[in-house]
């Protein structure tokens, strides 16, 4: 039996598009180049999460952007499932950026709709209290310490603060909603 596909809407309202969104995008680090995107698909082909998700293919979201689809695009969870792993960077024979790209749409989810991954912000805390991502726990430490390693260097954590402050990450830290799962769909699995 064949599993169900997701039928995204093959219309779009001239009302929902966003010309400038398109140039906002192109203003990014990295993601200068969606212009060059002539949609050849080797990005998507290449993609290990385009394989898992009915959305998530990088070709389309790179029309999307060419199109002016900014609400699709920064309202649907699926932006976050990339892995950043750049596999579709590297056999781009435009060498556009489509994990930059993703990077720019997820700071524009997280500016504009204050959302992220609870994750995300688990992260931004502990390097908030550590400096670092990952918070050791103290039986590692004193494991490293009995084995004669080196303590870890010590972070200003006091400059991390002001950074998130003078940046407004520590606002959008504060008050953005926490995104606990991102699911794949019933049917949207690809086999």
């Amino acid at each position: 039996m064949a599993e169900a596909q997701i039928e995204y809407p093959r219309v779009v309202n001239i009302q929902r598009i966003d010309p400038k969104f398109k140039h906002e995008i192109i203003r990014m680090p990295g993601a200068e180049g969606i212009n060059l995107c002539f949609q050849c698909g080797t990005c998507t082909a290449d993609c290990v999460i385009s394989r898992f998700s009915g959305f998530y293919k990088p070709r389309r979201i790179a029309r999307m952007v060419q199109l002016g689809l900014k609400d699709r695009l920064l309202s649907n969870d699926d932006i976050w499932l990339c892995t950043t792993c750049f596999t579709c960077v590297d056999h781009c024979p435009q060498g556009v950026e489509v994990s930059s790209i993703v990077r720019a749409l997820r700071n524009m989810a997280v500016r504009e709709n204050r959302v992220m991954p609870s994750v995300i912000k688990a992260f931004a805390s502990n390097i908030l209290k550590s400096g670092y991502v990952y918070l050791m726990p103290s039986s590692r430490l004193k494991r490293r310490e009995a084995e004669g390693l080196p303590q870890l260097p010590r972070s200003r954590v006091e400059d991390l603060l002001e950074l998130f402050k003078a940046t407004g990450f520590m606002d959008v830290l504060e008050s953005a909603e926490s995104i606990d799962r991102i699911e794949l769909k019933a049917g949207d699995r690809r086999g």
